[in-house]
Protein backbone atom coordinates (compact mmCIF):
# COMPACT_ATOMS: atom_id res chain seq x y z
CA UNK A 1 0.00 0.00 0.00
CA UNK A 2 1.43 3.34 -1.03
CA UNK A 3 2.28 5.81 1.69
CA UNK A 4 0.02 8.49 0.21
CA UNK A 5 -2.93 6.18 1.00
CA UNK A 6 -2.08 6.07 4.73
CA UNK A 7 -3.27 8.41 7.45
CA UNK A 8 -0.29 9.44 9.57
CA UNK A 9 -1.03 12.86 11.09
CA UNK A 10 -2.77 13.19 14.42
CA UNK A 11 -5.09 15.92 13.04
CA UNK A 12 -6.32 13.53 10.34
CA UNK A 13 -6.90 10.80 12.94
CA UNK A 14 -8.83 13.19 15.18
CA UNK A 15 -10.99 14.40 12.28
CA UNK A 16 -12.04 10.82 11.48
CA UNK A 17 -12.67 10.07 15.18
CA UNK A 18 -14.83 13.20 15.67
CA UNK A 19 -16.83 13.20 12.44
CA UNK A 20 -16.80 9.55 11.42
CA UNK A 21 -18.92 6.54 12.27
CA UNK A 22 -17.57 3.53 14.13
CA UNK A 23 -18.22 -0.19 13.80
CA UNK A 24 -16.69 -2.98 15.81
CA UNK A 25 -16.36 -6.67 16.43
CA UNK A 26 -14.23 -8.54 18.97
CA UNK A 27 -10.95 -8.00 17.13
CA UNK A 28 -11.22 -4.58 15.45
CA UNK A 29 -12.84 -1.16 15.70
CA UNK A 30 -13.21 0.66 12.36
CA UNK A 31 -13.96 4.36 12.02
CA UNK A 32 -15.07 5.61 8.61
CA UNK A 33 -15.42 9.13 7.26
CA UNK A 34 -16.64 9.99 3.78
CA UNK A 35 -14.34 12.31 1.82
CA UNK A 36 -16.10 13.70 -1.26
CA UNK A 37 -14.11 13.67 -4.48
CA UNK A 38 -11.43 11.29 -3.27
CA UNK A 39 -10.35 8.71 -5.85
CA UNK A 40 -8.75 6.26 -3.38
CA UNK A 41 -9.40 5.36 0.24
CA UNK A 42 -6.89 6.10 3.00
CA UNK A 43 -6.29 3.98 6.08
CA UNK A 44 -4.79 4.69 9.47
CA UNK A 45 -3.73 1.92 11.83
CA UNK A 46 -3.59 1.90 15.61
CA UNK A 47 -2.17 -1.09 17.47
CA UNK A 48 -1.56 -0.48 21.17
CA UNK A 49 1.45 -1.65 23.16
CA UNK A 50 -1.02 -3.60 25.30
CA UNK A 51 -1.44 -6.03 22.41
CA UNK A 52 2.16 -7.22 22.32
CA UNK A 53 5.74 -6.42 21.49
CA UNK A 54 6.86 -4.58 18.35
CA UNK A 55 7.09 -7.77 16.30
CA UNK A 56 3.49 -8.70 17.11
CA UNK A 57 2.17 -5.17 16.48
CA UNK A 58 3.96 -4.86 13.15
CA UNK A 59 2.68 -8.28 12.04
CA UNK A 60 -0.91 -7.22 12.75
CA UNK A 61 -0.41 -4.00 10.78
CA UNK A 62 1.05 -5.93 7.82
CA UNK A 63 -1.94 -8.29 7.88
CA UNK A 64 -4.40 -5.38 7.94
CA UNK A 65 -2.64 -3.58 5.07
CA UNK A 66 -2.54 -6.75 2.97
CA UNK A 67 -6.22 -7.43 3.67
CA UNK A 68 -7.16 -3.94 2.49
CA UNK A 69 -4.96 -4.40 -0.57
CA UNK A 70 -6.78 -7.63 -1.48
CA UNK A 71 -10.20 -6.04 -0.84
CA UNK A 72 -9.33 -2.85 -2.71
CA UNK A 73 -11.94 -3.31 -5.45
CA UNK A 74 -14.73 -3.89 -2.95
CA UNK A 75 -14.06 -0.96 -0.62
CA UNK A 76 -15.64 2.46 -1.13
CA UNK A 77 -12.82 4.68 -2.50
CA UNK A 78 -14.32 7.89 -1.06
CA UNK A 79 -13.83 6.89 2.59
CA UNK A 80 -11.06 7.25 5.11
CA UNK A 81 -10.65 4.37 7.55
CA UNK A 82 -9.06 4.12 10.99
CA UNK A 83 -8.57 0.53 12.17
CA UNK A 84 -7.91 -0.08 15.85
CA UNK A 85 -6.77 -3.59 16.74
CA UNK A 86 -8.01 -5.18 19.95
CA UNK A 87 -6.22 -7.77 22.08
CA UNK A 88 -7.66 -10.93 20.40
CA UNK A 89 -6.07 -9.84 17.10
CA UNK A 90 -2.63 -10.71 18.50
CA UNK A 91 -3.31 -14.46 18.21
CA UNK A 92 -4.75 -14.42 14.69
CA UNK A 93 -3.18 -15.49 11.42
CA UNK A 94 -3.63 -13.59 8.15
CA UNK A 95 -6.77 -15.40 7.02
CA UNK A 96 -8.49 -14.85 10.36
CA UNK A 97 -7.58 -11.14 10.28
CA UNK A 98 -8.97 -10.80 6.76
CA UNK A 99 -12.17 -12.65 7.65
CA UNK A 100 -12.66 -10.46 10.74
CA UNK A 101 -12.08 -7.26 8.75
CA UNK A 102 -14.56 -8.39 6.09
CA UNK A 103 -17.10 -8.98 8.86
CA UNK A 104 -16.66 -5.57 10.48
CA UNK A 105 -16.69 -3.78 7.11
CA UNK A 106 -19.94 -5.54 6.22
CA UNK A 107 -21.40 -4.48 9.57
CA UNK A 108 -20.48 -0.90 8.64
CA UNK A 109 -21.94 -1.39 5.15
CA UNK A 110 -18.82 -0.07 3.44
CA UNK A 111 -17.95 -3.35 1.72
CA UNK A 112 -19.64 -4.44 -1.49
CA UNK A 113 -21.40 -7.78 -1.26
CA UNK A 114 -19.13 -9.69 -3.65
CA UNK A 115 -16.70 -10.27 -0.76
CA UNK A 116 -18.60 -13.51 -0.08
CA UNK A 117 -16.42 -15.40 -2.54
CA UNK A 118 -13.26 -14.86 -0.48
CA UNK A 119 -12.09 -17.47 1.99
Amino acid sequence: MKKKYRIKKNDDFQKVFRRGKSFANRQFVVYTLKQEGSNHFRIGLSVSKKIGNAVCRNRIKRYIRQSFHELEGQINPENEYIIIARKPAANMDFHEVKKSLIHVLKVGRVLKQKANNSK
